[in-house]
This record gives C-alpha cells, structure tokens and sequence, in this order.
C-alpha cells in the first residue's frame, strides 16, 4: 500500500492549543498511519517537506447546498437535472479548492452525486446528503408559486421539486422521511421556522406540529440517522428540539432560554453567518426580491448575537456556509465574520472536531491522528494567527488531501 510521510512541518490538530513543531505525520492508504514527534522510518514512502508550513485537518462545513446553484432558487424551476449536476460538480470543486474536504449538504443532493464523488468521477468534498429538505403546505421547502394548484410537477426537469418536498400529518411525515432514508440520506432536514429565500412565510412562522416532528425525528432515530432543522426563532428552535430535533440550522434568533434547552440535550447549531452578508451586499443583483431581503435584515441583526448566546449556554456550534449559486465562493469568509466574536481557534474548531462530531465522524474526520481519515490541508502559515489564509479560493493551501489522495500538491 503506497504511503506519503510529510516531514518539516508545525502540526496543528484542533485539539490542541497550539501549532506544534518537529512532527511529521505518515499517511498509507486512506488513513493516517503515524503522527511522531520524532523521525517516522518509512524508506520507500512519498516525501513531501512542508517547508515549516502548518499541517491540518481539511475543513468541514456542516450547511451547504450543491445543487441549489441560484441565488433567487425561484430560478431552479427552470433547470433540468443535467445542468444542476453540471454546475453542481463547479461549485463542489470550489470547495475541495478551498481546504473543505467534507461537507454536509442539507438539502438537495441525492445518492447519484454523491457516488460521483466517491468514485472519482468529478472532484469534491465528502458528502454527507439529506436528500430533498422535508417541509409543510406552505412552507420553507414548498416551492409552488401561488398560482400553482396541486402538487408539485416532476422533478426531473424542475431542480426546486428535485430539492424540496412537501409532507403534512404525522403519517404524511413518516413516509417523506422514510423515502429519503431510502434513498441513502445520511440525515434528513426538515423545516421548523419561516425562511429567507422563500417568498410566501414569515420568518416566526412555526412549521411543522409537535407531532410532525417527532414523527421525524422517530423514524429517523429508527433508521439510524438523525433530524436537522432549519429554524431561527426561539419558539421554532423549542419545538424542534423538544421533539427530538438534534442539529438545529442558523438559529439567528436563538435566546438564552431555547440555548439552554439545545444545551441540555446534547444538540448543536450549525451557525452560518456569511450567507447573510453576502446577500446583503449582493443578492438583489441576482433576482432576490425585496420581501426575501427585508427578512434577510431581520436575521442578519441576530447573527453575531447568537454565537454569543450559544457559547455563555454551552452550546457546541458547527461551521456553516448556507451560500447559494455563485455566492459560493465566499464560503471561507465564515472565518472572518465568526472572527468578530469568537477566536481563531474556536473557530477552527467548530470547522473541524465539532463538525466530526456532528458527523458523527469523530476519530476518523476533524483531527490528525492514527486511524483517522488522511483528509489534510498544508498552509502558509500559522491560521491561530492569521484567519486570512483560509481566503483567497485556497491560494494559501499548497495541499490538499482527501482520503490519502492528493487533490492539490504544489510542494513536488
């Protein structure tokens, strides 16, 4: 089995509190074989001398969408399943470009794309899918305009009916969630709260009834998988994670008395910030309409204030991106806004450990050690010090491996 022994290097595993010289760290198939503080004996491995540069793990972002690939998704009605996978395979190339090595896709992609990558065909990040996101009459996921009568129309020349369904009454849940387990979801989504990128609900609306939910979050627990949920209102977040809820999405509008409770069971939320930001600055040239933006600005008040709530609560929170279409590219900015609260290496935590954890990947993603997985990013410098190296669409990142393969090598 082929092995790389990457030597000269200050090792920065997110456990620690510090980037730590004279390590060198051997890779043999997929996994990480060996981390020494001392020389590794590997004569006939691949060296690659990283120049004093620091070793990591590759980053993990816990909410993006590939296949949601416009900024005003009303845009997705028009696109037929060949384009979306097109574009989809653009924008996951993006993300591999830039460090992320895994991310979670909370809505939309299906087992095809993901199998795609695993299989070498088209470049990207480890996949984690929840098929399409699961939501009410009326709700965040109902993409019918109000025209519309009926059900939704196929979604093999649709993307939006290919990304979003629509279940109501607790049996009605249970066959949705049910489907999208079987058709290999690692987790499934479903809406909890109103929505900014969708034009008929307000954003304190409550989607889904106490029992919708855990009938959810019971065929889920059955399967062996778990329940996301978009919600951003305290009052949402309560329901969800009363209900069994175990990731909850954004959160902007969380308050101490709905952290405490995520806290107390356990839960996560996955914070994304940027999306907010960016579409402040650049949404409307993309189509997105007054009314989505005006809720836009409510949630984008909330952002910096909830990570603050989440850390005095205990809450473990994940890194998230949540961009949409070409807005993609700014999904290391994330960084730079969380950088205003919280410090670089609580940060980068949560874009890996915590996002392992999430997963349900620790010991194998989020860290460099003996048996974990050989997903690992060189960097031009030390990020403790200086987020900025993240920037730029991974011009600081002069590695990047993912299973013991080299998606990026310019240290030959």
């Amino acid at each position: 089995m082929p092995q790389i022994l990457f030597k000269n290097l200050a090792l920065l595993d997110p456990r620690w509190t510090e980037a730590r010289g004279g390590y060198e760290v051997l890779v043999e198939g997929d996994l990480i074989k060996e981390v020494s503080a001392k020389p590794i004996k590997a004569a006939k491995a691949q060296v690659v001398d990283c120049g004093k540069r620091t070793l990591m793990p590759g980053l993990i972002d816990c909410h993006v969408h590939v296949f949601l690939s416009e900024v005003n998704i009303r845009n997705l009605e028009s696109v037929p399943l060949t384009l979306l996978t097109a574009r989809a395979a653009d924008l996951m190339k993006g993300m591999i470009n830039r460090g992320f090595t895994t991310v979670r896709d909370t809505g939309g992609a299906d087992w095809g794309i993901k199998t795609a990558v695993e299989a070498g065909l088209i470049p990207g990040p480890r996949l984690f899918i929840s098929g399409r996101a699961i939501g009410p009459t009326g709700g965040h996921s109902d993409s019918r305009r109000r025209t519309d009568q009926g059900m939704p129309s196929c979604g093999c020349c649709n993307a939006m009916v290919y990304s979003m369904a629509i279940a109501d009454g607790a049996d009605g849940v249970r066959k949705a969630v049910r489907e999208q387990m079987r058709q290999g979801a690692d987790q499934v989504k479903i809406m909890c709260s109103g929505g900014v990128a969708s034009p008929y609900d307000p954003l304190d609306s409550l989607q889904f009834s106490e029992a919708e939910i855990a009938a959810a979050t019971d065929e889920a627990k059955n399967f062996g998988r778990y329940v996301l949920a978009h919600a951003y209102t305290p009052e949402a977040i309560t329901r969800a994670v009363s209900n069994g809820v175990r990731t909850i999405e954004h959160g902007n509008l969380i308050d101490a008395k709905s952290a405490k409770l995520l806290a107390s069971k356990g839960g996560y939320m996955v914070a994304n910030l940027v999306t907010y930001f960016v579409m402040k600055e650049k949404a409307a040239s993309f189509g997105m309409t007054a009314d989505m933006l005006a809720k836009n600005d409510i949630v984008l008040d909330g952002a910096l204030r909830s990570l603050e709530i989440c850390k005095k609560a205990g809450v473990k929170v994940g890194y998230g991106s949540d961009l949409l279409g070409p807005l993609q590219v700014e999904q290391s900015r994330e960084f730079m806004f969380r950088a205003e609260v919280l410090k670089p290496l609580e940060i980068i935590r949560q874009a890996t450990v915590v996002g392992a954890e999430i997963l349900r990947q620790e010991g194998k993603l989020g860290i460099v050690e003996p048996g974990a997985f050989a997903d690992l990013i060189v960097v031009d410098g030390n990020p403790l010090k200086k987020l900025e190296l993240f920037l730029d669409q991974g011009a600081h990142l002069p590695v990047i491996m993912k299973a013991g393969k080299f998606h990026k090598n310019a240290l030959r």
